[in-house]
């Protein structure tokens, strides 16, 4: 399966408290990604995205800008193999 990848990706901005993790599951799930997303303690957001390559860069695209209320500053990605570890997405807490 080599059109397989995994992202691990923090978001910085405000991202806590605007709906973003729910927001992530619901556009995670409708392109067939799986992983998880959580908040961490230092105010971001961390998301383990795993799927087909073109639809994880496509929610990488829309994670630049995330849901309504968010104002993202920066998104950092480390692309890596797929391991397939995630069956669904999960928002973890």
């Amino acid at each position: 399966m080599g059109d397989q990848m995994k992202a691990v990706v923090l978001v910085s901005g405000r991202v806590q408290g605007v709906g973003f993790r729910y927001w992530t599951k619901t556009e995670a799930e409708a392109l067939g990604i799986r992983g998880f997303v959580r908040n961490l303690d230092d105010g971001r957001v961390e998301a383990v995205l795993e799927g087909d390559i073109s639809d994880v860069e496509r929610m990488l695209d829309m994670m630049k800008s995330g849901p309504p209320h968010a104002r993202v500053t920066t998104l950092e990605v480390e692309r890596e193999d797929h391991t397939g570890h995630h069956q669904t997405f999960d928002i973890q807490r």
